[in-house]
């Protein structure tokens, strides 16, 4: 059964600590390895309470990813500002997205995805569903929107998503994901996602 999580994160005291729990166990301990028992107990709440909440331990893992990409698109405008090029409506945005799948507790849930998402299908389901795939959907939603304004040529505005969201994760993501070498710092991020933005915006014939 599909694990996809509510549509709106849950806004309770009691499912904030257990998401918060439970994202602390699996990073430090894998998916496999923590129990519903183990997440009730770092929460503070009974088991029951867990279950009532989430229901099962691939619906909660879903509910983190999701209430991660929830966060990760933040307020970004489904039109962008006003008389804004694709490149200046795109470029906070790429840079609030590169920078937040850089943070650490990012990577730590896409490194547990990577390493037991063979073994537990409902993880890489989970995760895929509410994660990569919700953030395509939405992002195809908006580039299509762009090309109805003119503002660029995208005949499958799918593809075009697949590939501004290849671009963000390139070398850069690739070590941070990795653990080689440094943390790229703030003004490494926003260089990065400029650069994605202005090939994107190149191959789409909107040049910021």
């Amino acid at each position: 059964m599909s694990a996809s999580a509510e549509t709106a994160a849950p806004a309770s005291a009691k499912a904030r600590a257990i998401l918060e729990a439970a994202a602390e166990l699996f990073i430090t301990q894998g998916y496999g390895a923590v129990s519903m028992d183990a997440v009730a107990k770092r929460a503070g709440v009974s088991k029951a309470t867990l279950y009532a909440h989430f229901g099962a331990k691939d619906r909660l893992f879903a509910a983190i990813i999701q209430g991660a990409c929830l966060e990760m698109r933040g307020e970004t405008p489904e039109m962008g500002p006003a008389g804004a090029s694709l490149y200046d409506a795109m470029l906070p945005m790429a840079i609030r997205w590169l920078g937040f799948l850089l943070r650490e507790r990012s990577l730590g849930m896409f490194r547990v995805v990577v390493a037991e998402g063979s073994r537990f299908p409902e993880l890489a389901r989970a995760f895929h569903e509410n994660g990569p795939r919700a953030t395509r959907q939405w992002l195809t939603g908006w580039l299509a929107a762009q090309a109805a304004r003119g503002l660029l040529q995208a005949p499958d505005p799918a593809l075009a998503a697949d590939q501004c969201l290849a671009l963000l994760r390139s070398e850069m993501f690739l070590q941070a994901t990795l653990g080689i070498g440094p943390m790229p710092d703030e003004a490494a991020i926003a260089a990065s996602a400029a650069a994605a933005v202005r090939t994107f915006c190149r191959a789409y014939g909107a040049v910021g």
